[in-house]
């Protein structure tokens, strides 16, 4: 069974214990749970087949008059409310996932901000919303008790290479006066785009990735390669992810740019004093396995590693063809590593169907 369902409210056990927190912080909890049970949740099941985390996501009109201040968009698709989120942690990384999840669907229906309820004790939550751009904005006062009214405005961009995390899922190209993004095109084999990437991207389906649970649609990821060029990247630098042919076909069909990603750290293999330290950095970001890890360590094959976050899929994937005769990109350039004009970054964009709403420039 995926660890990661989403599912219907009618087939979720509301006699977990998972509930029993819920159940006693809201006295109409279980009430309400019965009222939605046509409604689907993204449920994650632990090893042991309990329930380790839940969210239910719900659009909510412009005008959110029930807190102190009231909440309101100019959007016409109102808010997207994050109407339940809990995660048993367990050391996992659960809540980016689920933030994922919630971003991906934001994304897939056009809402443009976000708002959470929390109390104020569940401080590692607020933690985790905050990292990714959540803000106080208000109180709502219930009788289950006072909450913190958490925001996150698209249009609210946050300044400084620090703060990349922060305005993900946007992608800055434009920078500011502490740094300026680079842009390049980054070459993986079909096999390590399957590990790192999920597949649901390589489909031309609108809400697949609002459906796609597997362990690749999470936020920040760690590569290594042998690659020259790659020990330029610095934080804030730009990827347009190219999956080379899959030898189903021709190159110049089957070769695509599927996603964009935000470099957030580089390190050489040699600035680790050890293999612990190697592990514990990649490890929980990676797309290999310890044994794998292991071999690296000791052959040192791969010398150059590199933290980014996955922030864009292309709704419209973009082939070889499209490069070569629109983009104009040369057919004898070295695909590998390539760094891209911002002309050509946005050209790509443009043909990609990105929505403009999630680029900074």
């Amino acid at each position: 069974m995926e660890n990661l369902q989403y599912k219907r409210f009618a087939d979720v056990n509301l006699k977990d214990p998972f509930f029993d927190s819920l159940k006693a912080s809201y006295r109409e909890f279980s009430d309400w749970f019965r009222r939605k049970a046509e409604e689907y949740a993204y449920v994650f099941y632990g090893d042991n087949g309990f329930i380790d985390g839940f969210l239910y996501l719900k659009a909510e009109p412009q005008i959110i008059d029930d807190c102190n201040p009231a909440l309101s968009t100019d959007f016409s698709h109102g808010w997207l409310k994050v109407g339940t989120l809990k995660i048993n942690a367990h050391g996992t990384k659960l809540g980016e996932r689920f933030i994922k999840k919630i971003f991906d669907y934001a994304i897939t229906y056009g809402f443009n901000d976000i708002y959470v309820t929390v109390f104020s004790e569940h401080v590692p939550l607020i933690a985790l919303f905050e990292r990714y751009g959540f803000w106080k904005e208000a109180e709502k006062v219930t009788a289950n008790g006072t909450e913190l009214v958490l925001t996150r405005r698209f249009n609210l961009i946050y300044n400084g290479v620090e703060n990349t995390n922060k305005n993900y899922p946007l992608v800055n190209f434009k920078g500011d006066a502490t740094y300026q993004p680079q842009i390049y095109l980054l070459s993986l084999y079909p096999e390590w785009h399957t590990r790192l990437l999920p597949d649901s991207i390589l489909r031309n389906e609108d809400t697949s990735i609002v459906q796609d649970v597997s362990p690749t649609n999470s936020i920040h990821k760690v590569y290594l390669t042998a690659m020259s060029g790659v020990e330029r990247l610095n934080r804030g630098d730009i990827l347009f992810i190219y999956r080379t042919s899959d030898n189903a076909g021709p190159a110049y069909f089957r070769a695509l740019v599927s996603s964009v990603c935000v470099v957030e750290e580089y390190r050489h293999i040699n600035s680790f004093d050890s293999y612990a330290e190697f592990e514990r950095y990649c490890a929980p970001y990676s797309v290999f396995s310890q044994q794998e890890l292991q071999q690296f360590w000791q052959r040192r094959k791969y010398p150059h590693i590199f933290r980014f976050s996955y922030n864009i899929a292309l709704p419209k994937r973009i082939i070889r063809k499209d490069l070569l005769e629109q983009v104009g990109l040369s057919e004898r350039a070295y695909f590998g590593f390539m760094q891209l004009t911002h002309q050509q970054a946005h050209h790509i964009l443009k043909l990609g169907q990105v929505n403009e709403s999630f680029v900074i420039d």
